[in-house]
């Protein structure tokens, strides 16, 4: 018995079958799309705490990272240049290794009750020059590694997603005990730690590590 999700009949594998499935892209929505960042762009990243870095590394295995620091974190150097601070994590840089070897990135960048997106795709490149890095300080540190971004397209996402997600309303969250913590999770996973000792390395983590 064939299974839904791999029968041949169901599955669309070229670019021409999917137009002719999904009908024309709007005007609009090709219009809208530029090759720099314009002030409105500007403006929106300078708000934004967050964004997720979306990579792949040259077989095409994908991998998307999450970013997060203070309003305006990511700097924008010029209209087709952008720096992402790297802030201390536990060194498996899957994005840095992706990018050395695959340049290409997808960047979606959020503001806390804004729904609207914005999308950024590019190249990038790692870099280690510590006088770029230094604006970049936060608490006393400076980054040590930072991720060059040129950008080749830049537009505006609506907000239909966040807005049926509620991503923004306060009423929507869960409650922190409803699901079991990182730390839980990671010694259930690996049997390697102690559950509450992994909370407690968890917690001291996010106290000290967190730039």
């Amino acid at each position: 018995m064939t299974n839904c999700y791999d029968d041949p009949a169901t599955l669309i594998g070229d670019v021409e079958t999917l137009r002719g499935h999904i009908g024309d892209v709007t005007s609009l929505a090709k219009d809208k799309v530029l090759d720099r960042l314009d002030r409105f762009c500007r403006d929106f990243i300078a708000l934004s705490p967050f964004l997720v870095l979306a990579s792949c590394d040259s077989e095409g295995r994908a991998d998307a990272s999450p970013r997060g620091d203070a309003p305006g974190f990511v700097r924008v150097l010029d209209d087709r240049t952008l720096l992402i601070p790297d802030r201390r994590g536990n060194n498996r840089v899957d994005s840095f290794g992706n990018i050395v070897s695959a340049p290409g990135v997808g960047l979606v960048f959020m503001v806390p009750g804004i729904p609207e997106t914005l999308r950024v795709n590019g190249k990038a490149w790692a870099t280690r020059d510590a006088a770029l890095l230094a604006p970049s300080i936060m608490q006393g540190r400076a980054p040590v590694t930072g991720l060059l971004v040129a950008v080749e397209e830049a537009f505006f996402h609506c907000g239909k997603a966040l807005i049926r997600s509620k991503l923004w309303d306060p009423a929507a969250q869960v409650p922190r005990d409803s699901f079991p913590t990182l730390g839980r999770i990671i010694a259930d996973q690996t049997k390697a730690v102690d559950a509450d000792e992994a909370d407690r390395n968890l917690e001291e983590a996010y106290r000290s590590r967190l730039y």
